[in-house]
């Protein structure tokens, strides 16, 4: 499924229930159900329990009320030249139900043939093969060094970037879960890949940082892995003060939250084991939060950076190297303007 499919339309309206758009959904889509996540489970406890009859009646009469509900609140004030794209699960009763009074009033409603379904299936077939249109430039470099950081700053000097971390609302390392941000489901990680990959132009360099297969809990696409491996690096080199500096400003939410931090340094034990990490844990409970970093590069990242990256990155060898010479803003933006250029 193109873009210029969805954005032929003024608004793209999913008629699914809150739990199914909270999945996954079409970019951009608003959420205005015809049945919630109660009404839906009721109808089909109906179905089964009394009759398919039953079940159409209540539901006719529930969608009824919702939609009359969604033209009273949501639509109100819609210009009669408005022309939104409805879909459900599989372009069927739901959609076309909302769809037909939209067109009553005068709208020039349309339905997603196929709906959710084939949005889906198309989602996967692009991923298989889109990736491979791109040139890629991985951005290298041991944890603590600044890549994130350098990606930001090259998005403001109107590089193309693609930020996969961003995407997956987590920084890909043990101590990766963003505050406040829990991660997406897996189909609506790719629906955010798909369309950050559909917005870009294949003809421009595409930075990107050198990602393992998984951030988080969530799988990147084997066919995006794949260009990424293949791709020309850049590798960011920082001393450990810089290193650490930038890492404590990143993950800083720690250090008002030590409980949350124990518990995943808890995690690592089965790799160091207790005692090693218990020190770790004592530094954190006395404050001493520039030694802990310190002793995390040290102990457990640099290891598992170096052991990883020159066995799944084909051309890091190669690498062009790029000195960082202080956890400091410009540093970032000076790189990332003679990059741009």
């Amino acid at each position: 499924m193109r873009p210029s499919v969805l954005t032929a339309f003024d608004a793209i309206i999913d008629v699914r229930s809150p739990g199914e758009y909270a999945h996954d959904h079409l970019p951009g889509a608003i959420s205005l159900p015809v049945l919630d996540d109660a009404e839906r489970a009721r109808i089909g406890t109906v179905y089964k329990e009394r009759s398919p009859f039953e079940a159409k009646r209540l539901g006719a009469a529930l969608v009824a009320r919702n939609i009359a509900r969604h033209l009273e609140t949501a639509l109100d004030g819609r210009p009669k030249q408005w022309r939104p794209l409805v879909y459900c699960w599989r372009g069927g009763k739901r959609s076309a139900a909302f769809a037909h009074v939209l067109r009553e009033v005068g709208w020039a409603a349309q339905t997603l043939e196929g709906g959710y379904r084939a949005y889906r299936r198309s989602i996967v077939e692009q991923l298989a093969t889109l990736p491979a249109a791109f040139s890629f430039r991985v951005v290298h470099g041991a944890t603590g060094s600044g890549k994130s950081r350098l990606l930001r700053a090259l998005a403001r000097a109107h590089a193309q970037v693609l930020d996969l971390e961003e995407l997956a609302a987590h920084r890909g390392s043990v101590l990766g879960e963003l505050p406040g941000r829990p991660q997406p489901s897996q189909k609506m990680f790719e629906s955010r890949l798909y369309a950050a990959l559909a917005a870009l132009d294949p003809g421009r360099t595409v930075y990107v940082e050198g990602e393992s297969r998984k951030i988080g809990q969530l799988q990147v696409p084997e066919a995006l892995i794949a260009a990424m491996r293949a791709a020309a690096c850049l590798r960011l080199e920082a001393d450990m003060e810089a290193r650490v500096a930038l890492l404590m400003q990143e993950y800083r939410h720690f250090l008002s939250a030590p409980g949350v931090l124990a518990a995943q340094l808890d995690c690592l034990a089965p790799l160091h084991g207790r005692e090693r990490v218990a020190g770790w844990k004592a530094l954190a409970a006395g404050g001493a939060w520039e030694a802990l970093v310190a002793r995390l590069l040290a102990e457990h990242y640099d290891p598992a950076y170096h052991r990883s990256a020159q066995r799944n990155f084909a051309r890091l060898a190669q690498a062009q190297v790029l000195r960082v010479a202080a956890a400091d803003d410009e540093v970032f933006a000076g790189m990332a303007r003679a990059l741009a250029a």
